[in-house]
């Protein structure tokens, strides 16, 4: 006999950080920081064929004051990074951020010293999205990871606690070490 048979029927039990993280998931305006060839799907994705609307997404922030998802789309130059730092920091928190595409994640095929070689070097990201330029349905994709990461975000204390696992567990991370094969006896060197 557990609790759930003494409680009459209609409650429903659950707990704030759940209800909070709900709530959250479905109202993600996003602030859309299109520079590039990526921008173009990045806005596809809005059309009546992808429709982010049914995620509660349909309003696209023209300031960065009522946004709280930053979409980084496209390759980020130098002369921009200050801007994009300034936005980013104009949005209310809790914050997110998907940098969409290769350029936008690690200056792409663009390796010279006018592009950012990643966003994450302005901005934290969250939710990396790669591709030349990345199909709408990726995006949604992304979307959809980063709704649940939304829900699972712990609050108050909580939070803090959380925050300091995952940083404990990136330091206790092994680096990758690639291995030689050796070379047989017989072979050419």
């Amino acid at each position: 006999m557990g609790i759930e048979e003494k409680i009459p029927s209609g409650i429903l039990l659950t707990t704030l950080e759940s209800v909070v993280g709900y709530a959250r998931k479905f109202s993600v305006w996003p602030a859309t920081f299109g520079l590039a060839c990526c921008a173009i799907e990045l806005f596809q994705t809005g059309g009546p064929r992808h429709d982010l609307a049914r995620f509660g997404m349909e309003r696209a922030s023209n300031t960065p004051r009522q946004a709280d998802l930053m979409i980084v789309a496209g390759r980020v130059s130098q002369k921009m990074a200050p801007v994009l730092r300034q936005i980013y920091d104009q949005m209310p928190d809790p914050k997110w951020v998907i940098s969409m595409g290769v350029c936008a994640s690690s200056g792409g095929m663009f390796n010279n010293y006018a592009i950012v070689q990643g966003v994450d070097h302005i901005v934290p990201v969250d939710i990396y999205l790669p591709g030349c330029p990345p199909r709408p349905e990726m995006l949604i994709d992304s979307i959809l990871k980063l709704h649940d990461k939304i829900i699972n975000t712990k609050l108050g204390q909580n939070r803090d606690r959380q925050i300091t696992d995952q940083e404990q567990a990136k330091l206790r991370m092994r680096p990758l070490r690639m291995t030689v094969p050796e070379q047989g006896r017989g072979s050419a060197p």
